[in-house]
């Protein structure tokens, strides 16, 4: 008879941690598909059966028809937003019932991590996304313009060296490159050349902090989805001890350097410094009407808050750490996706290539920040990138207080949202639902033109996220894209190779938005010298 009794122990158990949380949103009256026991509706990432883009897609594809429905990251219950204006209510109208992002890697786990402005929640992140905010204004941009056109003439030139007619190369490698050396000068006051010096220090950092097909750092990652108390015991970084040696090291000796030979330098580490002696200029001096694109996202009066802040060397490192994290890959992403789309669209690139021409004449072959931010079809040709391929797939915010969403339909019901919910957007599906783009799957920037821009329906266009827990690096990634494909497109076609697959098929692979494959394409000299 024990048997039986264990058996039946073993079923409950089984029920109740396996199955009970499965419907935990039709208990509300929320809609939901058909989460799998354990898995929920994540089976299919866990599985390489998705990319992370298809995943967010499925779940947004299974309920149709409503403002927001119900799903699982496992037994975890999130609610997906889809919604414009429950988008909008939720990230501005109500920002203070959802100020929060989930945090991934608790802090005491991994400090770095734990302690950068993605992660840090409540008081702490409005007091670092005040500090941080004059480091991204329009005026701190045009100063890091020049250190970007730098990069970008060097980028070039490395293969205009080559004396090829076209050079094959593998955007990603190629173009994480670039962001690397940007970030290393304008972050770091460190010049790096990665595409001649391929093996550097930094470079190999950051491909070991953003590389997430290797075995070991998925197991990590979806062991913090799955039993995060037990990851938290047992102290699991995601990242290993070389990498955090490494940037400790270099934010430490940086800041001793300065400090001791009294070096001004305007930009990241300049500006944590002076926050922590308290002395901080928090006004801008907008000198341009123009602003870096359409896709630029507004600080909110969070970030122009007055702040008093004392940061340890610590602070400081893990907001390097979050920058270059976020910079070297993401924006890398971005160009690869964009090559792409000029690659296979000829026509577009000619267009593109000729708005470039016209602006090289108008300034006499220099190319100065304001002309650059004057040219509108490269806007809108950055700005259909980043609606068709938004690297940031999805974000979320977490309930920090209750919070009811009251029906607006006859099916509807309020749903009481407990502290500590899950709340998903889809950026993504969004960005590809017919309902807010016809023919989601064309690149078409004259979608973005001057005639049709403001047909765009608000809180549909979210590759920077929304509200005041919007990307606050969103200018600087706009313009450090447009002056790289500036220089690219003046001295070269982008062009298919065998080696390119079209139509691009997005890798199962890893969770980051990749190509299975590469981005592989040619860099055709144009016959004109430049």
């Amino acid at each position: 008879m024990l048997w039986i009794y264990l058996a039946i122990i073993a079923i409950a158990l089984l029920y109740y941690f396996t199955v009970k949380p499965l419907k935990y949103w039709t208990k509300l009256g929320v809609k939901q598909g058909n989460p799998i026991p354990l898995f929920g509706d994540s089976w299919g990432m866990l599985w390489k059966k998705q990319s992370m883009a298809d995943y967010v897609q499925y779940i947004y594809d299974q309920v149709p028809n409503v403002r927001y429905s119900g799903c699982y990251q496992f037994s975890l219950p999130n609610l997906l937003v889809k919604d414009p204006e429950l988008i909008k209510q939720i990230t501005v109208k109500d920002f203070d019932h959802f100020v929060d992002h989930r945090v991934l890697i608790p802090e005491e786990v991994d400090p770095l991590l734990g302690k950068n402005l993605f992660s840090l929640t409540g008081q702490r992140w409005r007091d670092m996304r005040a500090t941080l905010s004059p480091s991204f204004t329009s005026s701190k941009m045009k100063f890091m313009f020049s250190l970007m056109a730098d990069a970008a003439h060097d980028f070039v030139q490395h293969f205009k060296n080559k004396n090829e007619k076209i050079v094959t190369v593998e955007m990603k490698d190629t173009f994480t490159r670039y962001t690397n050396d940007v970030i290393a000068t304008t972050a770091f006051g460190i010049k790096v050349d990665s595409l001649e010096n391929r093996d550097n220090e930094f470079y190999l950092m950051g491909k070991e902090a953003t590389d997430f097909s290797g075995v070991i750092k998925n197991l990590k990652f979806f062991g913090y989805m799955i039993v995060p108390w037990l990851f938290k015991i047992f102290s699991v970084s995601l990242f290993g001890k070389e990498l955090s040696r490494f940037f400790r090291g270099l934010i430490t000796d940086t800041i001793r350097t300065r400090e001791e030979k009294h070096i001004v330098r305007n930009d990241m580490i300049n500006l944590l410094m002076e926050a922590r002696k308290g002395s901080i200029n928090k006004q801008d001096d907008e000198t341009t009407s123009v602003d870096t694109g359409f896709a630029t996202v507004e600080e909110s009066e969070v970030g122009k808050a007055k702040v008093q802040k004392h940061l340890t060397d610590e602070d400081i490192t893990a907001q390097a750490l979050i920058f270059f994290f976020a910079g070297f890959d993401t924006v890398a992403s971005i160009m690869c996706f964009m090559a792409y789309e000029l690659g296979v669209s000829q026509e577009i690139q000619d267009r593109l290539r000729e708005e470039i021409e016209h602006t090289m004449k108008e300034n006499k072959g220099k190319l100065t920040y304001e002309s650059l931010l004057k040219m509108k079809y490269m806007d809108m040709v950055v700005t259909e990138t980043l609606r068709k391929w938004p690297v940031a797939i999805g974000s979320d915010r977490i309930c920090t207080k209750p919070y009811t969403i009251e029906p607006k339909t006859p099916e509807e019901k309020p749903v009481l949202l407990e502290k500590n919910t899950v709340i998903s957007l889809p950026i993504f599906a969004i960005h590809r639902d017919p309902k807010f783009y016809p023919e989601p799957e064309k690149f078409d920037p004259e979608r973005f033109s001057d005639k049709n821009k403001d047909k765009i329906v608000p809180y549909t266009y979210l590759p920077f996220g929304a509200g005041p827990r919007n990307c606050i690096g969103s200018r600087f990634a706009i313009l450090e894209i447009k002056v790289l494909f500036y220089h690219i497109l003046s001295n070269f076609k982008i062009v298919p190779v065998e080696k390119t697959t079209i139509p691009l098929k997005l890798s199962k692979k890893t969770f980051n938005l990749m190509s299975d494959g590469g981005f592989w394409f040619g860099l055709e000299r144009l016959e004109r010298g430049r």
